[in-house]
């Protein structure tokens, strides 16, 4: 048998399909491709005149040293014992505007589709041609797959690490510009805090400034190195005036005695 198909392709595209499996498989029309195996192997349904013939196989496309390819395959029916085996020889042939592939070769059959006519068997065979290259220049004009890039090294890592923040009392000191000295209109620091500062935020400004509360300034007493030494007690002073009160209340009532004795003579 021999045929000619014409696609709208450049030959240098046709072979870059030719030499790929997976644009075969997906050229031939109605394959269906089996799982896990080879991509042109699976089942295809072929009409003939009026019936239908589905056949399980496989096919090959090898290229030869004349730029040539060699396109082999055989196949069984699915449901019957009938058999096909062909070994075609395609050439691509550069063309104005595209390329003409040509088919020639020997197909043997028998089964259901040799009981048919064999005019309705060789267009049947020249339509399934035609179509499967019309698909093979439709999948050589899809761009090829761009490769993945190599994993390179992973990048440094940019981030600086994060400070651990400094207590409050070591850093937060009242700003300069609002210094209660530097605005005679602020006789104290809680005169400065009440006035700069809401009320509800002051107790934690005096915290923040100072360290600890006005409550705690106002009313504790000084501590540590700081703190006033207690002047000395005399014990004997003590004692003295302990018996000094009632010796005076003695002789007081003695002098009262004395005189109501002396008015009573007169």
């Amino acid at each position: 048998m021999e045929h000619e198909v014409f696609v709208p392709v450049p030959p240098d595209r046709m072979r870059a399909a030719l030499g790929d499996p997976a644009r075969v498989a997906r050229a031939v029309p109605g394959l269906q491709q089996d799982a896990g195996a080879e991509p042109v192997t699976g089942r295809l349904k072929v009409r003939v005149g009026s019936h239908s013939v589905t056949y399980r196989g496989s096919a090959r496309v090898t290229p030869r040293d004349d730029g040539s390819y060699a396109v082999e395959g055989d196949a069984t029916e699915a449901r019957g014992t009938g058999s096909v085996k062909y070994a075609l020889t395609l050439r691509l042939r550069d063309t104005d505007g595209g390329t003409t592939v040509t088919f020639d070769g020997t197909a043997t059959a028998d089964g259901r589709v040799a009981e048919l006519p064999p005019e309705a068997v060789t267009s049947a065979a020249t339509r399934l041609l035609s179509r499967f290259v019309e698909g093979l220049g439709a999948t050589a004009e899809e761009p090829e797959p761009e490769p993945e890039p190599e994993p390179g090294p992973a990048p440094e890592s940019t981030d600086t690490p994060t400070a651990t923040p400094a207590s409050v009392f070591d850093t937060e000191v009242p700003p300069p510009a609002l210094d209660p000295s530097s605005d005679p209109s602020l006789d104290s620091a809680a005169d400065f805090t009440e006035a700069a500062v809401p009320p509800a935020e002051a107790a934690h400004a005096r915290r923040t400034m100072i360290g600890r509360s006005a409550e705690e300034v106002d009313h504790a007493p000084p501590r540590g190195r700081y703190a006033p030494v207690p002047a000395p007690q005399t014990v004997a002073g003590r004692t003295t005036l302990r018996w000094a009160a009632p010796a005076a209340a003695l002789a007081v009532a003695s002098a009262i005695v004395v005189g109501r004795a002396l008015r009573r003579r007169s």
